[in-house]
């Protein structure tokens, strides 16, 4: 526990001795006074219970007033609080499949009017980053808590080149951990980071790069999730690639491989209704943080519920408070 104004607490050990040594006083020169006039027998106090009903309010009312100064002092402690809060990295897809029409207006830009949902929908205790990945992964708005940056970043997204989930993982990954991760990564220490969720926007089609599983397990081992969300549809469509007619296909089976080895989810979306209630399912962990929580009303809650005790049997067995 710590004070806002520590100078308080001498305040109140001083407050609170002189109030003692006056209290203890005055009831030695009441004892002597009774006894002058020869009354021993009361100043001797009589029963115990006497003795009590007769010091108990007045010790009531002292014990309240340290713990009224206390109270002024500000009194602060640090408590785990529950609270929806990390970083997401949303990664999409952007190769030439992603253009397919199977999904409209097509796969990517049902994607992006998902995700742009999502984004919208979170805390602002959730900073998030959007990435794209193709034959490569590149980092296009590092992780925010300002989502209109991170919606601009992921309006800007546009089909192209080939499809390296491996690759998209490892960057997402080095995004949270702050570290570069390569797939040779196995004995880097990356700490653990279970706040952490990659959401991935893809069809499935992989075409080259590191081994995803692979990467997948690196995550695991670093505590971050990763949810993967299906877009297109298993009867696929038909993209033109430099001047080829190219039949693309949702593959589910590497996207689910992916997630269930984070302890994440697979989703599938075929359409752009299912995709936008897809990303409304996918969930962000509670956590607890340490934070530093005033403690004023307790104590002048307690300070209250004391004066009042004293107060009242104060007035009831002496007909006064003090």
């Amino acid at each position: 526990m710590s004070f806002l104004y520590p100078i308080v607490i001498a305040v109140a050990v001083l407050v609170t001795g002189v109030a003692i040594y006056g209290y203890v006083t005055l009831q030695r020169r009441r004892t002597q006074a009774l006894t002058a006039a020869g009354f021993g027998v009361l100043a001797g106090g009589g029963s115990r219970r006497a003795a009590l009903r007769r010091h108990l309010p007045y010790a009531l009312l002292l014990a309240a007033l340290p713990i009224m100064l206390v109270g002024l002092a500000r009194p602060q402690a640090e408590l785990s609080v529950p609270r929806v809060s990390g970083t997401v990295v949303l990664a999409f897809d952007v190769s030439n499949s992603m253009s397919a029409k199977d999904v409209q207006p097509t796969r990517l830009g049902a994607a992006q009017a998902a995700a742009t949902d999502f984004v919208n929908d979170q805390p602002d205790t959730v900073d998030v980053g959007v990435m794209l990945f193709g034959d490569q992964a590149l980092l296009t708005q590092a992780p925010t808590a300002d989502h209109t940056a991170s919606v601009a970043a992921i309006k800007r997204l546009k089909p192209g080149g080939g499809t390296s989930l491996g690759q998209a993982i490892l960057v997402a990954l080095g995004t949270v951990t702050g570290k570069p991760v390569t797939a040779d990564s196995t004995s880097t220490d990356l700490g653990y980071w279970p706040s952490a969720t990659v959401v991935i926007f893809s069809d499935g089609q992989e075409t080259g790069g590191p081994d995803a599983e692979a990467a997948a397990e690196l995550a695991a081992a670093a505590g971050v999730r990763i949810q993967t969300v299906g877009v297109g549809t298993a009867k696929g469509a038909t993209v033109e690639v430099d001047g080829y007619q190219l039949n693309t296909a949702l593959d589910e089976s590497l996207l689910t491989t992916v997630a269930q080895t984070t302890g994440g989810a697979y989703q599938a979306a075929g359409d752009a209704a299912a995709l936008d209630n897809t990303t409304k399912s996918i969930d962000l962990r509670l956590t607890t943080e340490k934070k530093p929580v005033e403690l004023t009303a307790p104590f002048a809650g307690a300070a209250l519920l004391l004066l009042f005790a004293g107060g009242l049997l104060g007035t009831r067995w002496h007909g006064r408070i003090v």
